[in-house]
């Protein structure tokens, strides 16, 4: 089960009721915070989140209007005496852009580490108490400035076969194992690798049944469309993606500075064939965003115009 939640929806500057960019990814207890804009803290507190035991902060770019509530949550961690290791990942150049926020955060009582990926964390390897299938892909987007977007996966394992195991006479203390580890593993009992009748070493594949559909979130950060964000979120459960313009007469600027609108928005949702729209990070111009709501709705009915304190919870699907 993944519970998502926007934490901030505007762009550029804040607004009452509309803090700078964040959401809050929750499963298993454990937390991603994508992006950190000024206001976070309050406006997750207004949104029912702490974000005070998050264990990584996904950074999409370096723009103060997703970084610049950086310094004041870090200060505040340590304040309520903070020990767990924090990470800090994001896109080319994480070093030198942290320097100054780490330095206004003054001495923290958790060790901070710096992540620079363009990559895929596991995050279980990152925080024990993740589930194994939990991970966090950066991809590449295109903004005026070095940027990536943040595909979130819970895989699930294949439905175990315990009749299969039962004729193979494998212990039931290897079962549990056996349902996530990759098909071609062998199994092992007592040191010493099982093998079928005719000698052939007895797989974990031969006890799993077909795989099944996990759970994806995809988080645009800023971006115009582009078809790296199309590929990471084809097939997505949830697509949070940037439309800092409403009208479709904004395109050119749009283009220019490196953003979407609501209709382009919808189109690549459509191209992606994601299940669900949420549409973020809109200009403080958009007095009444919901008027433009239908420009995204020609391509792609299921989306909504995301507010501060929208929450979702996603759970796998029943089927399979």
């Amino acid at each position: 089960m993944i519970e998502v939640t926007l934490i901030g929806t505007a762009a550029t500057m804040p607004l009452p009721g509309r803090a700078l960019s964040a959401a809050m990814l929750s499963c298993a207890g454990r937390s991603i915070l994508l992006d950190c804009g000024e206001g976070t803290q309050s406006a997750a507190v207004s949104a029912g989140v702490s974000c005070m035991k998050t264990d990584l902060i996904a950074l999409t770019h370096y723009h103060g209007d997703h970084i610049f509530g950086l310094p004041g949550l870090m200060q505040s961690m340590s304040c309520l005496g903070r020990t767990q290791p924090l990470f800090i990942t994001g896109p080319e150049g994480l070093e030198t852009a942290m320097a100054p926020i780490l330095a206004l955060a003054g001495e923290q009582t958790y060790p901070v580490t710096l992540l620079e990926t363009n990559g895929v964390i596991r995050l279980h390897a990152l925080c024990g108490a993740w589930p194994e299938g939990a991970s966090l892909t950066a991809f590449a987007t295109r903004h005026r400035s070095v940027s990536q977007g943040y595909c979130f996966a819970l895989e699930r394992p294949a439905r175990f076969q315990p009749e299969r195991a039962r004729q193979l006479g494998i212990p039931v203390k290897l079962w549990k194992a056996l349902q996530a580890a990759p098909p071609d593993a062998p199994v092992i009992l007592d040191g010493e690798p099982m093998r079928m009748q005719d000698g052939t070493p007895v797989r974990a594949g031969e006890v799993q049944g077909a795989q099944r559909r996990g759970i994806r979130v995809v988080y645009s950060g800023d971006t115009a469309p582009c078809p790296a964000l199309e590929s990471a979120a084809r097939g997505a459960d949830l697509l949070i993606m940037e439309a800092t313009y409403g009208s479709d007469s904004d395109a050119p600027l749009a283009q220019a500075y490196g953003h979407s609108t609501f209709r382009q928005a919808g189109e690549l949702a459509a191209a992606a064939s994601v299940r669900r729209l949420w549409l973020t990070h809109m200009s403080q111009r958009l007095k009444e965003p919901d008027m433009f709501l239908p420009a995204a709705q020609t391509s792609f009915p299921c989306v909504q115009r995301g507010f501060d304190g929208m929450r979702l919870t996603l759970e796998f699907p029943q089927e399979g």
